[in-house]
């Protein structure tokens, strides 16, 4: 078993449960929380097929993040330009 944990200033929880999503079918998750990180457990077939799907599973819940905040500071910055265009 591997334990994962999000820290939750890095992590969007919904990004972390979308990627939960994406990888059931390749191990077995349990999740847990705790004040500062979400925290994930794995297990799979054997250590190298868990390692894998640690990594996989890391590194697209990073990616789902990173264009959540994208998506969130693109809306952000369209109002700011939307506010500017109407104070004209």
């Amino acid at each position: 078993m591997i334990e994962l944990r999000f820290h939750r200033e890095l992590y969007d929880g919904k990004s972390v449960d979308e990627a939960l999503k994406i990888f059931g079918p390749h191990a077995s998750f349990e999740q847990a929380e705790e004040t500062a990180h979400w925290i994930v457990r794995l297990s799979a077939a054997d250590g190298a097929r868990e390692k894998r799907v640690a990594g996989e599973l890391s590194n697209y819940a990073l990616g789902l993040t990173i264009a959540a905040q994208a998506k969130k500071l693109g809306r952000a910055e369209k109002t700011t330009a939307t506010a500017k265009q109407e104070a004209k």
